[in-house]
């Protein structure tokens, strides 16, 4: 168990190995980065919960599964805000929030630390898995079906992370993906999720007064 500083927001999801782009203008924040630079340049993401607070004076709800990021980069602007680049470093889940301490602005919380490490066996799953998603994003893009669309050399948990973190998903799904139990099945309801998605559009096309 560790405590680090958590960055709540409404629409972003990191996964590890992945990099994440954020802008930070809010004081709370503002004083997290600084603190965060100051230590061991560690922050927690977690994805904020939609809907009506259960207690008014309660900070607002956060999904318990987030991911750990590290500041790989960042530029400081002549505002106080920051630019910075966030590396997902390790899935963790929240036991708990400490409470506020005098002159901090941001939350903090109690984690753990999940391993996805794949064992042997699932890598080998893992590997069959990713030429079948790449099999069935390759309509989506403008080159051929047996282009090398995607980086050949990233290694294959590193792949499906970034693909659930960039393709077109919205918050709450990105967030389901997190929290699948490894990269193996995060890929495979990676495809669920396109194939559902695809339907959907097809149906949709096809509904009665469409215009074609």
């Amino acid at each position: 168990m560790s405590t680090i500083p958590i960055f709540p927001l409404p629409t972003a999801v990191l996964f590890p190995h992945v990099f994440l782009p954020l802008h930070i203008f809010e004081p709370r924040y503002r004083q997290m980065v600084t603190d965060a630079l100051s230590g061991d340049r560690i922050i927690g993401m977690a994805l904020l919960k939609a809907g009506p607070q259960r207690e008014p004076d309660a900070p607002p709800a956060v999904y318990p599964i987030g991911c750990a990021g590290v500041i790989t980069h960042v530029e400081r602007l002549a505002n106080g805000r920051f630019n910075l680049i966030l590396r997902g470093i390790e899935k963790f889940r929240i036991l708990g929030e400490e409470p506020p301490a005098s002159g901090r602005l941001y939350r903090t919380a109690i984690v753990a630390p999940i391993d996805e490490t794949p064992g042997e066996p699932s890598r080998a799953a893992l590997a069959a898995e990713r030429r079948r998603l790449e099999a069935q994003l390759a309509p989506l893009f403008d080159r051929a079906r047996d282009a090398a669309f995607l980086p050949q050399a990233m290694p294959d948990a590193d792949l499906v992370n970034a693909l659930a973190q960039y393709l077109e998903f919205d918050p709450v799904e990105r967030q389901a993906l997190l929290e699948q139990h490894g990269p193996l099945a995060r890929c495979r309801a990676m495809m669920e999720l396109l194939e559902l998605k695809t339907l959907l559009e097809r149906t949709s096309a096809h509904e009665p007064g469409t215009v074609h």
